[in-house]
């Protein structure tokens, strides 16, 4: 088993790390670490609101008791030797500040946004652009560091690049115009949205979204060739929104491929792209990769989202888009606290282990 810790432990995303890794048959919860206001104190105790009494846990797979007493460190306090992993579920700014040190000594994969953009740091997604993960060998002779740093991308993105890779490998990309309806989850609760903002109600605007969307698509989808990650060329246009969904991204996908290519062909694309996770056989794999809906009112979030226990990406309404060159469209949903987030960033460790970057 490899130890693995938890920063940013009590809050959302970390409580997403708790659930992926508290009955995990290859990491387990060495320790655990928050801000020095939880710090001290058993992780129970720490999730306890001093002024209610609540409980303040968002998931709704219960901690085990064992996970409850544990005691939770200070993060800025930590020190990683010992551990063979850190899971970072930080905000970007203690993250940018925290993840270095750790690296220094302990690999690092992280929900954070801190690193996303650095040219030596790789945003992996399974099955989409793992050969990346080749660039960690360069980030750790130019930084000097034991560990590395592996952010996952914006959860908006990685749905829309699962779907989007087995097409552009196939026919080629072009361009791709997305406009997307997002949980409520995915704003988190420190601020959150506020409940009069979105009852009856959908937000049309994300701030810093459409820029993170159109950025990392490029990243992600690009190739690696020299030590250096090649932009994907496509033109990228996104517009974010938030729907009065609690968890689940429903997105509207319009994409120019640079072959034309049938609705058969584009489903049968989708359907048949490789799970290389699954042929490896990472525990947090799913069975299917993408499923491919034939009835048009699906996908939906409330009966789509939790395919492959969050993991699975589910598209639907294949059809030919004749605005644009070659065009296809199809709507798509992605779990964003579990694929999109802290079971998705576990797939990634998984990988990274197979692939000896862990435990070595």
């Amino acid at each position: 088993m490899l130890r693995a810790g938890i920063v940013g432990a009590t809050g959302i995303a970390g409580q997403q790390f708790i659930v992926a890794l508290q009955d995990h048959p290859w990491f387990e919860i060495s320790r655990l670490a928050a801000s020095s206001r939880s710090a001290g104190r058993t992780y129970g105790e720490a999730l306890r609101d001093a002024k209610t009494g609540a409980r303040r846990w968002w998931c709704e797979e219960e901690p085990s008791a064992e996970v409850l007493a544990l005691p939770v460190e200070d993060g800025d306090r930590l020190d990683a030797r010992g551990l063979d992993i850190v899971f970072s579920a930080t905000e970007s700014d203690v993250a940018q500040v925290q993840e270095p040190r750790f690296a220094r000594t302990t690999p690092v994969v992280s929900t954070a946004s801190a690193f996303r953009y650095e040219a030596d740091v790789p945003l992996l997604v399974p099955n989409v652009n793992m050969a990346h993960a080749e660039l960690l060998h360069t980030q750790r002779k130019d930084r000097g560091w034991k560990g590395f740093v592996v952010p996952i991308p914006n959860c908006t993105v990685t749905g829309l690049v699962i779907t989007l890779k087995p097409l552009a490998d196939r026919f080629g990309l072009d361009s791709v115009v997305v406009s997307t309806m997002q949980g409520l989850s995915g704003a988190g609760r420190s601020p959150g949205v506020v409940g009069l903002d979105i009852l009856d109600n959908i937000v049309p605007y994300i701030p810093k979204e459409e820029e993170k969307v159109e950025r990392e698509l490029h990243k992600i989808l690009g190739t690696l060739s020299a030590g250096a990650i090649q932009s994907h060329p496509a033109v990228v246009s996104a517009t974010c929104t938030r729907a009065n969904v609690m968890e689940g991204h429903t997105e509207a996908v319009f994409a120019s491929l640079a072959r034309r290519a049938s609705l058969d062909e584009v489903r049968a694309a989708l359907r048949d792209c490789r799970n290389e996770a699954r042929e490896l056989k990472l525990p947090s794999a799913p069975e299917e990769w993408i499923h491919v809906h034939e009835d048009p009112f699906r996908p939906q979030p409330r009966l789509d989202r939790n395919r492959g226990g969050g993991m699975t990406t589910t598209v639907g309404r294949v059809r030919e888009d004749k605005v644009l060159r070659n065009g296809v469209k199809y709507l798509l949903v992605t779990h964003n606290t579990r694929m999109g987030a802290a079971a998705g960033a576990v797939l990634v460790a998984e990988y990274l282990k197979v692939r000896g970057f862990l435990g070595t």
